[in-house]
């Protein structure tokens, strides 16, 4: 697989973490965005990065296990992420001043939309792919791409404040059944 592939490789398994990354990033506060972007960018990245490699070192053995569940994983996960950040948009604020990120909605942000890359490493370790450059391409290209589109759904959540956190819950439950109905139906 040469260089290009890899890079347009890395592009497609991002869309997820793109997705999701505009969808927090327009329910962020203004202090701390770049803050936030680095964070997500950093987990997408690694997480993104690091399924392809157990995805090669599992070979073909569990393909088929993985491939039967992984949408159903996805598609719990942003679904129960959705419906909770619908549930905080409807509370009552104190404050308005919202707390860091907790590392838990993070890691399970990152896993969801990871899962589709174990996957693909199951596919690099039948085409003999260097796997530490694929997943390297694939981390950097993730962490570019969410580290911009929190800024971009910053921006976005300006226009729509007062709906963006009740947005991005809708926006991360319909990938979570956009994953799942491509799996089953496609």
């Amino acid at each position: 697989m040469d260089l290009l592939s890899l890079i347009f490789t890395g592009i497609g398994l991002a869309m997820d973490a793109s997705a999701v990354s505009i969808a927090k990033g327009m329910s962020l506060p203004n202090e701390k965005i770049k803050n936030y972007a680095l964070k997500l960018g950093l987990a997408f990245g690694i997480f993104q990065g690091l399924m392809p490699l157990i995805g090669y070192l599992a070979g073909s053995t569990f393909s088929g296990y993985i491939q039967s569940v992984d949408h159903w994983v996805a598609f719990i996960l942003l679904a129960l992420i959705g419906l909770n950040m619908i549930k905080e948009s409807r509370e009552e604020k104190e404050n308005e001043e919202v707390s860091d990120l907790p590392l838990k909605v993070i890691l399970l942000l990152a896993i969801a939309t990871s899962i589709d890359a174990l996957a693909v490493g199951v596919s690099f370790a039948f085409l003999k792919v260097n796997i530490v450059l694929a997943c390297s391409i694939i981390a950097v290209v993730t962490f570019i791409l969410s580290f911009i589109c929190v800024m971009v759904g910053k921006r976005l959540g300006s226009l729509f404040q007062k709906y963006a956190e009740i947005f991005g819950g809708i926006i991360l439950m319909m990938i979570g059944a956009k994953i799942l109905i491509e799996h089953l139906f496609l």
